[in-house]
């Protein structure tokens, strides 16, 4: 007998028990989740490696890479990259911790000075509203942060070689285990939509936030200030953070140009540069080029986002598109979580189930 109320205690209980398991298992899941993340930028990469013609003219279509090649290329393209950025960026933080102090005394100048030309009787001490060391704990807990990834590093590797291998055993596994032919089809759609749709998203996104970061790296090495790759570095990976990370990317170089600079120019100069960048390219260029495809509201984006950051913390905040993204892919195939997926949309448009529109498909196939 179907009871709501029996259904809507028995969602409360799983909906708690996955969210208990989120935080319980962060230590374990996040490690996997973003090698799922990289097994994708790896894949991506691996295709458009293939598309690379290797002969012009007529031969340009038969002669290119083949999958073989480019799969272990685009690995040894990523994981090298990874660990460029991973010594740069604990170079640059180690730099930055030995010049703390300094960037310290002079936040305090400017503090007096400031007090002065508006005359105030009392002269602004920041030692009262924040610590004495604020910004070599701040240093510290980026380098630990650091570490932290940098030990993680060889799981998450170990799990992208695992994807890696047996990528090419998933339908064989899934045809095994789905004796039904229609929770077949269903298995296989919504794997097909779920990969084909995070494969654009990480995609675009990643060339995108490359691009952030060199358009900010050159801006700063323009502007003198110091540390031009690591904010590069920090900007490309907060591009991967809706909303407030294109904001946080801002700040941190400018508070560091007020800070380095004898005057205001070059900090002005930086802040409206960078959110210009900002601006430029996440409100204009990246929607061009991501379309409709993600179908996501604004409003559920932040709602994720401060979800996602409470859970997994910045981890969380990084990847709550993508997991987004799959939730409406996976509750718009069944009439019970349908509206939720509804609900997530931006238009309220899900499409009709991803099984139903390609057995459309064959039908009209078998017709013809």
């Amino acid at each position: 007998m179907n009871n709501p109320l029996l259904n809507a205690t028995a969602a409360l209980v799983l909906v708690t028990l996955i969210g208990w398991l989120l935080v319980v298992g962060s230590s374990m899941l996040i490690p996997f989740v973003i090698a799922l993340i990289v097994w994708y930028m790896i894949d991506t990469l691996a295709r458009g490696l293939q598309a690379l013609p290797l002969a012009g003219g007529r031969l340009s279509r038969r002669l290119s890479l083949p999958r073989w090649i480019a799969l272990p290329l685009a690995l040894v393209i990523i994981v090298s990259a990874s660990v460029f950025f991973i010594n740069m960026v604990t170079a640059n933080v180690a730099r930055l911790a030995s010049d703390a102090p300094a960037y310290q005394a002079r936040l305090e100048e400017l503090a007096a000075s400031l007090s002065h030309t508006v005359g105030l009787e009392k002269t602004i001490d920041f030692r009262e509203l924040l610590p004495d060391d604020i910004l070599s704990r701040f240093v510290s807990a980026a380098a630990a942060a650091v570490t932290t990834i940098a030990g993680s590093a060889s799981l998450m590797f170990i799990y992208v070689l695992f994807l890696l291998i047996e990528q090419t055993t998933f339908d064989r596994k899934l045809a095994a285990l789905f004796a039904d032919r229609a929770q077949l089809d269903l298995a296989t759609a919504m794997r097909s939509e779920i990969a084909g749709r995070v494969r654009h998203y990480v995609g675009i996104k990643t060339a995108v936030s490359i691009t952030t970061g060199l358009v900010t790296s050159a801006i700063l090495v323009a502007a003198g200030l110091p540390y031009p790759a690591l904010f590069g570095f920090i900007a490309f990976l907060l591009n991967y953070i809706p909303t407030i990370g294109s904001l946080i990317a801002v700040i941190f170089p400018s508070l560091l140009a007020l800070v380095f600079f004898d005057t205001l120019g070059p900090f002005v100069a930086i802040a409206i540069g960078l959110s210009i960048v900002q601006f430029t390219i996440g409100s204009l260029i990246e929607p061009r080029l991501m379309g409709t495809s993600l179908n996501i509201s604004p409003l559920v984006i932040m709602l994720m986002l401060a979800f996602w950051g409470t859970v997994w913390g910045v981890t969380g905040m990084v990847l709550c598109v993508p997991l987004t993204v799959i939730i409406i892919i996976v509750c718009a195939q069944f009439p019970a979580s349908r509206p939720i997926a509804v609900l997530l949309s931006a238009d309220g448009n899900v499409g009709q189930p991803v099984v139903r529109h390609a057995a459309g498909e064959r039908h009209t196939q078998e017709k013809s």
